[in-house]
């Protein structure tokens, strides 16, 4: 797990025909793969307390909801993202604490630093230019969220660490992830990141254990110090990126909370639209993964999230945030379960933490309190554990820094998330060749092969539609709109193919 948390920050291709995708499925890739091998390794130890019985539920009620989607491949790949996450929240329990912990707050640095390089001058064909500085993460949005809620991760690395040297290199890493948040302007993550603070300077006034040791409030206000020394530095040093605005951190932090026009106002619209197509489905939702697909047909005139320039189509795969996902995607029932595992989990870390003896078990409950709170905060306003590698650091570290509750083992429903792990990450995989066939190969035999393994792609269904004789075309024109039957281009390309 520590291998992968390191290994999911990195991972990406050089196929820029797939913008998106040549970010996400290669971290997808190594999500499902460390899920299988946390699973073979923790094989046998019990999954126990009532927020994995939640869990197990909610992939139950994915499970059954994919099964009715209208894209069924997108469902797959939604799917074994929830499962993979899972597997590796029921792994973390299994596992010494310590070490993990320390692994996923170095990924979260290491997120920062790729960002920060793009910031200041490093050009590579593995960072993308469009959402600048997203580092090996492609996006400027998913730094910033990795940073609010992997920053409870640094600091309990800071503040529980033996030497002094260690708790200096962590508070560096606290500056760098300060300072690549900063830089973002990801206003869905600085609140995030303010709800964060609060919560650790809050948990030192409750917590018995912390309110009376003078060495975590030295090193707490020390962190401080850090951290401010990243938000200067990120403000004075010149770097570049080309905002529009002459003022454009202040212009961020003035309209943070503005929902009245621009992209504020655009998530409100897509929020009402989004659930008025829960209403029409309300058991199952239109599918995991399948907001894209269903959007267009329930979207309002002129609606902002979708892309005027490829009719019928969003312009993201998933909608701006993870809960009105899991409402429109797989039902209110899996949303409120969802919404339990989170709440069961904060709950938990109160009572350890009004309860701690130790400085250590307090420290940890604050942190797990912050990791949820970054973790739900961030997923109300943007896509967070809809993705590969927000879901691999945000498990794991739920799990980590978790005490199990002595009830409702789900030995069962381990074992088939880790079968669904498995089969997402052969999804992934055939995904990646047919990425690497569109884009390196033109031959219609080459892409027809491409399309066997990975018969899911619709650009690859799209193109194969505009060669060859008619009856060719129209076998994969019809597959392109089974995908997206709201999409212009894949009902131009079928128009004639039904006679």
């Amino acid at each position: 797990m520590q291998g992968g948390a390191i290994a999911v920050v990195l991972a990406t291709t050089t196929l820029h025909a797939f913008e998106l995708d040549r970010f996400f499925v290669p971290k997808e890739l190594v999500l499902h793969v460390t899920a299988v091998l946390a699973a073979f390794s923790a094989r046998g130890k019990r999954v126990e307390g009532r927020a994995s019985l939640f869990l197990a539920l909610f992939l139950a009620l994915s499970v059954v909801s994919a099964v009715f989607a209208t894209n069924p491949w997108l469902a797959m790949r939604a799917v074994a993202i929830s499962a993979s996450g899972a597997v590796l929240f029921w792994s973390a329990r299994a596992v010494r604490r310590e070490p993990l912990v320390h692994g996923l707050a170095f990924a979260v640095v290491l997120v920062a630093i790729t960002s920060l390089l793009q910031t200041y001058g490093v050009e590579t064909r593995f960072f993308s230019e469009s959402r600048a500085p997203g580092g090996t993460l492609g996006n400027r949005n998913f730094v910033a969220h990795a940073g609010a809620f992997g920053l409870p991760l640094v600091l309990w690395s800071a503040l529980r660490a033996r030497r002094f040297s260690g708790y200096v290199i962590a508070s560096g890493g606290a500056l760098l992830v300060t300072g690549a948040l900063v830089l973002t302007r990801s206003r869905a993550a600085w609140l995030a990141f303010g709800a964060v603070v609060f919560v650790f300077f809050a948990a030192m006034i409750l917590s018995r254990a912390l309110r009376g040791d003078g060495r975590t409030w030295r090193r707490l206000i020390g962190m401080l110090i850090f951290a401010g020394g990243g938000v200067a530095a990120a403000l004075l040093l010149p770097n570049t990126l080309k905002w529009r605005s002459d003022n454009p951190y202040l212009e961020t932090l003035e309209r943070v909370a503005d929902y009245h026009e621009g992209s504020g106002r655009g998530r409100l619209v897509q929020y009402e639209q989004s659930l008025r197509m829960a209403a029409r489905h309300p058991l199952f939702g239109v599918g995991p993964g399948n907001w894209s697909v269903a959007y267009p047909d329930h979207a309002a005139r002129r609606d902002p999230s979708l892309d005027p320039n490829r009719g019928g189509t969003t312009y993201n795969p998933w909608p701006s945030s993870d809960w009105v996902a899991a409402i429109s995607e797989r039902g209110l029932a899996a949303a409120v379960l969802l919404g339990l595992v989170f709440v069961i989990l904060a709950l938990g870390a109160l009572r350890q933490l009004f309860s701690a003896i130790t400085v250590e078990d307090a420290i940890t409950a604050t942190a797990l309190l912050g990791t949820v709170t970054g973790a739900v905060i961030a997923g109300l306003f943007d896509a967070v554990l809809l993705l590969a590698l927000p879901a691999f650091l945000v498990w794991c570290a739920l799990g980590a820094l978790s005490t199990p509750a002595p009830a409702s083992r789900v030995r069962f429903a381990f074992a088939i998330a880790a079968l669904l792990a498995l089969l997402g990450a052969g999804r992934s995989g055939a995904q990646l060749y047919a990425m690497n066939v569109f884009a390196t190969r033109g031959d219609r035999a080459s892409l027809q092969r491409a399309a066997v393994v990975d018969p899911g792609n619709y650009r690859l269904r799209l193109r194969l539609a505009r060669m060859g004789r008619r009856g060719e075309r129209c076998e994969h024109a019809l597959a392109a709109r089974a995908l997206f039957p709201h999409a212009d281009a894949a009902r131009a390309a079928a128009r004639g193919c039904d006679e």
